[in-house]
């Protein structure tokens, strides 16, 4: 089996279909006590990370994904905006920060980020993290030596959702492939930032396709650590606009599920909230999700003010998390497997002896510092 071991459950990275359908197969109840154990294996059940999303580039967007209200294809009503000055930012991080978020997320409406714009966008990641916060950006595709800029820079997560199930993925998106953010992935991967990704479910998708969306994101070779699994937002003007609801439990069974694939992940309760009940936020917590947005606008769309989630988080007994110093137990043992990997490999030239256990002592040395 391709897996590591976190606190007695496997980080699996070989899911079959027919697995992750028969986990959403479970009787409601049995899934909920099986995701709720999982997530107390690693996470304090009762504590919740809060980010911030801010849209420094709004509207005007090339892509053709049916969900968006940015995408200049579609007509929503929506007034595009230029990139953010530098200080404007600042000034949106700092509210932020004041009212309890961890993470400053920064997302832009493009394709892919041009050189003209990334000194601007280099500064705002150093600028934001200055401030003692977690940076995250979400920019569209990224090359490797892009990815490679922003994580010399500090940039702490990269977010590139992959949406949906690659079989329903061409029903939704027909301007890169599923292959494109993948390879957008790799180069995150590559250049030392974390992975937030996650994607959407509501989009009139097959429950396999739900399933295949998890399988996807379990299966690449290091799970996300953040997985925002969002609720679709019908915007007027969207081909989606119309969509039929979601079965509320569906969704609450797809975090759930989430939850016990990737169970080191942070698993983000995100777009869609604002329709949410609170009975429906409460149960979705106690699926497992244990990360949120604040604040009264994702991007473009709505979403519960801070003082809404502040008092539910009082009745539900949550508490925000503190920003993370430290790489958490995942991050450790997968450092550890890579960098125990390199004892079994062939020595080079005509060195047919090697001390392993110095190799090995290297290693521990190496995790202990990271």
């Amino acid at each position: 089996m391709n897996a590591l071991t976190l606190g007695g459950h496997a980080l699996r990275h070989d899911w079959t279909l027919a697995e992750v359908q028969s986990l959403f197969a479970l009787p409601f109840n049995d899934l909920l006590f099986q995701a709720q154990t999982v997530h107390r294996a690693h996470f304090d059940p009762n504590e919740v990370q809060v980010s911030t999303l801010l849209s420094i580039k709004t509207g005007a967007c090339p892509e053709d994904c049916k969900y968006c209200p940015q995408s200049a294809r579609y007509h929503t009503g929506l007034e595009t905006e230029r990139l953010m000055e530098v200080e404007k930012v600042l000034e949106r991080a700092r509210e932020a920060r004041a009212n309890g978020s961890s993470r400053f997320c920064m997302g832009a409406a493009w394709r892919n980020p041009k050189e003209k714009d990334m000194p601007y966008i280099l500064r705002m990641v150093e600028e934001v993290r200055g401030l003692g916060m977690e940076t995250c950006m979400t920019l569209g595709m990224l090359t490797a030596d892009q990815a490679a800029r922003l994580g010399a820079a500090g940039l702490d997560y990269y977010n590139h959702n992959l949406d949906t199930s690659p079989e329903f993925y061409g029903d939704i998106i027909t301007t890169r492939t599923y292959q494109d953010r993948l390879d957008t992935l790799e180069h995150v991967r590559g250049a030392g930032m974390k992975v937030c990704s996650g994607g959407i479910v509501g989009m009139g998708e097959q429950a396999k396709d739900r399933a295949g969306l998890l399988m996807a994101l379990a299966n690449l070779p290091r799970h996300p650590e953040s997985v925002p699994i969002n609720m679709l937002v019908k915007v007027k003007g969207t081909p989606l606009e119309n969509e039929e609801n979601l079965d509320s439990f569906e969704f609450i069974r797809t975090i759930a599920v989430a939850r016990i694939m990737m169970p080191g992940s942070h698993v983000r309760l995100s777009a869609g909230r604002e329709k949410m009940n609170e009975q429906m936020q409460a149960l979705c917590f106690m699926a497992g999700a244990n990360s949120i947005f604040y604040g009264c606008k994702l991007l473009t769309t709505p979403n519960p003010d801070e003082s809404t989630d502040m008092q539910l988080f009082k009745r539900l007994g949550i508490r925000p998390a503190q920003r993370a110093q430290k790489p958490d137990e995942v991050q450790r043992l997968e450092l550890e497997a890579e960098l125990l990997a390199q004892v079994t490999r062939e020595p080079a030239g005509d060195e047919l002896f090697y001390d392993a256990t110095r190799q090995r002592a290297a290693v521990q040395s190496a995790v202990k510092s990271a």
